[in-house]
């Protein structure tokens, strides 16, 4: 079966068509712009050069139909017909409680989807207008919703539940939700396939490390607790998000700075972070370039980034008494050494130990960091989210 999986943002669309056979990528690409003046499709065919379409997209409906025209072009495409598509699985941000795994998505999921809208305001009403769009040009192909949430609805009430009135979780869910899950869920399928063990034998805690960043602790292969939490504002420092801080900031701000909610709600999702401390940059690129040029801020803020991830290492291996496998993932944690170590160093007393040897230099490629076979296995694992949401789709659509 060939299937397509869709990514819908409020003006992008991310989108690959995988032959499941061999489970290969056949075509991907990017739309942008979308509802802008100079929106475009960057396309990619395997084995074929890039095209880049400019055309007016003026929403959703009009940018997959151009995706689907491009995929079965007969110079730039990947197949020959649309009948060749088996299903199209949706990456779906926020899944609330509704969900707690991959669904076929019918007019009862649609109902929850709306309803969980005010969970994910920014992320669900765009992923929502993908599936309506697909659903209205491909009615007879089946669309699966994969969610980003529903990996983490294994984890136990006293992880999730947050210490403020419990009215307050029955009547408005507010409560741990956590992200990133699809990730979560592949990197620690593929680290306890590379070790050739059982994954329900293992304590694995992967680190999903970009602008965007979570830790979560997985026993059995289930998630127990992760680092975000109503909303992917909690947890670690990040590009531009603050992580954990103190609640009471924001009223003291607020009547300091004469800042209202909204400029407070904005400060501490586009202007904190690592980018807040360093005053220089939220791409950790330019922070380590300046870090070893003598820039304080800038190294301040990879210690204040890397030692927030240590925190919730640690916490989990007390949560889970024991670390078999640390895996890093996502941009960063895939491709900087210097952060993976700064990260462990330290973690010795918890039986992780990073060899400096075989860290050096590992970008972008699965590989075992640590030579000491005593010692939790530290694993560098791509994440491939697009292929977990296939994989998902797939055993849906097959179990009909």
């Amino acid at each position: 079966m060939k299937i397509l999986v869709m990514n819908c943002g409020s003006s992008s669309l991310k989108y690959q068509l995988i032959d499941m056979q061999g489970e290969k990528v056949m075509a991907k690409g990017l739309v942008e712009r979308i509802g802008i003046e100079g929106s475009k499709i960057k396309h990619d065919t395997t084995g074929k050069e890039r095209v880049v379409i400019e055309e007016p997209m003026k929403d959703h409906k009009k940018a997959i139909e151009l995706v689907l025209q491009v995929i079965v072009d007969k110079d730039h495409g990947a197949i020959e017909s649309m009948d060749e598509i088996g299903a199209v699985g949706h990456r779906v941000v926020h899944g609330g409680e509704d969900f707690a795994s991959s669904v076929i998505i019918d007019e009862a999921v649609m109902d929850a989807l709306n309803r969980n809208i005010e969970l994910a305001p920014l992320h669900n009403p765009p992923n929502i207008m993908g599936i309506e769009a697909c659903k209205e040009l491909m009615p007879n192909t089946p669309m699966v919703g994969v969610f980003d949430t529903a990996f983490h609805q294994t984890i136990p009430a006293d992880n999730y539940i947050y210490p403020i009135p419990y009215e307050y979780y029955e009547k408005y869910k507010i409560r741990r939700y956590g992200f990133h899950g699809t990730s979560h869920k592949y990197v620690s399928i593929r680290a306890a396939e590379l070790m050739n063990k059982d994954i329900k034998d293992l304590n694995i805690v992967t680190c999903h490390l970009g602008n965007g960043s979570s830790v979560t602790a997985i026993e059995g292969g289930k998630s127990v607790d992760t680092s975000m939490g109503f909303t992917p504002l909690e947890g670690l420092a990040m590009g531009t998000r603050s992580g954990d801080i103190d609640p009471a900031i924001i009223p003291f701000l607020m009547d300091k700075e004469g800042m209202s909610f909204d400029e407070v709600n904005n400060m501490l999702n586009k202007k904190s972070g690592v980018l807040g401390i360093s005053g220089l940059s939220s791409d950790f690129r330019d922070l380590e370039i300046a870090a070893e040029e003598g820039n304080e801020r800038a190294e301040l803020a990879l210690k204040v980034f890397t030692n927030r991830v240590k925190k919730y290492i640690a916490a989990y291996a007390a949560q889970m008494c024991r670390i078999d496998v640390l895996v890093f993932t996502a941009g960063i944690g895939e491709n900087s050494d210097v952060i993976r170590r700064m990260v462990c160093e330290g973690l010795e007393c918890l039986n992780i130990r990073i060899d400096d040897e075989l860290n050096n230099g590992v970008r972008g490629k699965e590989a075992v960091l640590n030579k000491d076979l005593t010692s939790a296995t530290i694993m560098v694992i791509p994440t491939n989210e697009e292929l977990m949401i296939a994989r998902d789709t797939l055993g849906l659509v097959n179990e009909r």
